[in-house]
């Protein structure tokens, strides 16, 4: 396994990131605990989940999943890098969801609870809150890092403006602030190359895309579909509008000799600003294949190939666009 620094810090972690967000809807508690396992094995230490996930409101059934895992010891704790996030509804109450201090405080408690741990290693907004100002926010999470519950402080779907007034709000307090944004980040969706990575680049962020193969589109899904593999609902609507773009990117893939899902990852690993694409198996054999992306070299060409397959935004903002 290849590691890298989170952002400007000093945190070590995996270039692949493990993301459990079909932890309980698709894969089993005991399937997630072996693909945890096995994710270990590989030396994958940077895990991502959220309170929202699993889906059943105030549930947080996948973090329990997690915590159900951590629970059996073995040094399981203190060999991982333990992400969450914070800002989606964990209840029917007006205060149970956002970043309010009060929510931040209680919901950084259920997590907690939830994964059997004592301290969050990074603990993301999962959204922006345009109606609570950053004093009140990041007054909560600097006495969340005082007590000892969280280390560091991340953003997810933020925009590049957001990265910066939180940055520069977290810099008057004489506080850390932001070292990571959790983006939507692929071949084929590349508008943060605008301006989110280079907001990320310019205040020591890593950036960390979700959504690598766009819902496994970029996984090979043509070829799959020979196979008489089913795709779902979002994957058929990219698929057709896509659809001339996908087939010379699975050619291409298939003259390189690379499987096109690790082409996927290859590319955005490849990225300058890039910390570690998230990656979320169902199964364990997703997993083992996702890491053949660490041995794959993008070079000029094949970079210059995959932009005139899937151009991207034309550089970064104003650029792009301006002239």
């Amino acid at each position: 396994m290849q590691f890298t620094r989170l952002g400007r810090t000093g945190l070590k972690v995996s270039r692949l990131c493990l993301g459990t967000m079909n932890f309980g809807p698709q894969a089993s508690e005991p399937d997630s605990f072996a693909i945890m396992d096995r994710a270990l094995e590989h030396g994958i230490n940077f895990f991502d989940t959220a309170n929202v996930y699993g889906w059943k409101k105030g549930e947080g059934v996948t973090e329990q999943i997690i915590g159900r895992w951590l629970a059996q010891g073995g040094g399981r704790r203190e060999k991982i890098v333990l992400a969450t996030k914070v800002y989606g509804s964990m209840g029917e109450g007006p205060n149970d969801g956002r970043l309010s201090a009060r929510h931040i405080r209680e919901a950084c408690e259920g997590s907690l609870r939830r994964l059997k741990t004592d301290h969050l290693d990074l603990y993301q907004m999962h959204h922006v809150d345009r109606d609570t100002p950053w004093d009140e926010i990041w007054q909560a999470m600097e006495l969340l890092v005082a007590q000892g519950k969280v280390v560091y402080v991340g953003s997810s779907n933020f925009a590049g403006w957001h990265i910066a007034q939180a940055s520069e709000s977290a810099k008057s307090r004489h506080f850390l602030g932001l070292v990571c944004e959790q983006s939507l980040y692929n071949l084929i969706d590349r508008t943060v190359e605008l301006e989110v990575a280079p907001a990320c680049e310019a205040y020591g962020l890593g950036l960390i895309p979700w959504s690598p193969l766009k819902v496994g589109v970029l996984g090979g899904a043509l070829e799959k579909a020979k196979e008489g593999r089913r795709t779902g609902e979002l994957a058929q609507k990219t698929i057709a509008k896509h659809r001339d773009k996908i087939e010379r990117y699975e050619a291409f893939a298939k003259k390189l000799g690379v499987p096109p899902a690790n082409l996927a990852l290859a590319w955005l690993l490849a990225q300058k600003v890039v910390t570690a694409p998230i990656i979320g198996p169902r199964t364990m054999a997703q997993l083992d294949d996702s890491l053949g992306a660490l041995d794959i070299k993008i070079d000029a060409e094949v970079s210059s190939a995959l932009d005139e397959i899937f151009p991207g935004p034309g550089g970064t903002a104003p650029e792009a666009y301006a002239w």
